[in-house]
């Protein structure tokens, strides 16, 4: 469920939600109250939908897990928890995550029903199919970013939110591939796909530019949704700041340093949020 690391995918999830609703609210005016509520479903419904996920993954995996350092101690490929286990905690985090459905709308439902499936549900196939499992990872890590613009307005600028999940594609393409930089030696002789080992020795370079195109996008939606000078100084130049200290100092062979900085893009999120976050507090003082 990886409860104990928060910052390990529960946070990452959360972040393209509360920058979904945040944008929506300063385009639609939401009351603070409002945005309040619904900041705090989304952090309920992406924690459980995490944690479900990890453990559909942990199942799928559990013979690639044997086979990586890393990964080897985790429960299920230790013994510590049987098969029939995980599938009845996996069942029992999904019953709630179905039921937060029925506090939105019906647009927004069936979206995040796709998020489930095929998104989430077929990820842990995605290794054994494709170089490009991150890619995959994204529209499901991000899901959540089109779907908070679908609980709060019937009238979403598709334009903004297409430019700025895709933009989310890019960052979840750059901090996984960090992350899978740990395993690339047992991945190699365990049969594991990744963008780690598709992009080899350019794996620098290409992330780099994956981090332009994801700024880039940043500043095409946030233009499109008229956003203020906090999202474009804060949120934009905020988050290109960061992104030039983890490449500064990131080490691809060194294990240890993929897992900070795939840690420090939970501070990526956060970062961006403040900007967005911002604007919207001041667009809200504006109107009062």
């Amino acid at each position: 469920m990886r409860l104990h690391k928060p910052i390990m995918g529960n946070t990452l999830m959360f972040w393209p939600c509360a920058w979904g609703l945040t944008m929506a609210g300063y385009a639609i005016g939401t009351p603070i109250h409002d945005l309040a509520v619904q900041l705090f479903a989304f952090g309920i419904s992406s924690t459980l939908l995490h944690s479900a996920a990890c453990v559909l993954n942990d199942i799928c995996d559990i013979d690639f897990d044997r086979q990586v350092e890393r990964t080897r101690t985790r429960p299920l490929p230790s013994g510590v928890v049987t098969a029939l286990e995980a599938w009845i905690l996996l069942l029992v985090l999904m019953v709630p995550t179905i039921a937060m459905l029925f506090l939105t709308n019906q647009t927004a439902a069936l979206f995040a029903l796709m998020g489930i499936f095929p998104f989430h549900a077929l990820y842990p196939l995605m290794k054994r199919w494709t170089y490009w499992p991150q890619a995959w990872l994204g529209f499901a890590m991000n899901w959540g970013y089109p779907v908070a613009w679908f609980a709060v307005t019937d009238n979403v600028p598709v334009h903004v939110v297409c430019a700025f999940f895709f933009g989310t594609v890019c960052w979840t393409i750059v901090y996984d591939t960090i992350y899978a930089c740990q395993d690339r030696e047992d991945d190699v002789h365990a049969g594991v796909k990744s963008t780690a080992l598709l992009f080899g020795a350019y794996v620098r370079p290409i992330l780099i530019g994956f981090t332009l195109a994801f700024l880039a996008l940043l500043l095409a939606a946030g233009h499109a949704n008229h956003q203020g000078v906090p999202y474009f100084v804060l949120s934009c130049g905020g988050a290109a700041l960061h992104f030039a200290w983890q490449f500064a100092t990131w080490t691809p062979d060194v294990p240890a340093d993929g897992g900070r900085k795939f840690n420090a893009n939970g501070l990526t999120g956060l970062i961006i949020w403040s900007g967005m976050l911002l604007d919207y507090w001041l667009m809200q003082s504006a109107a009062a």
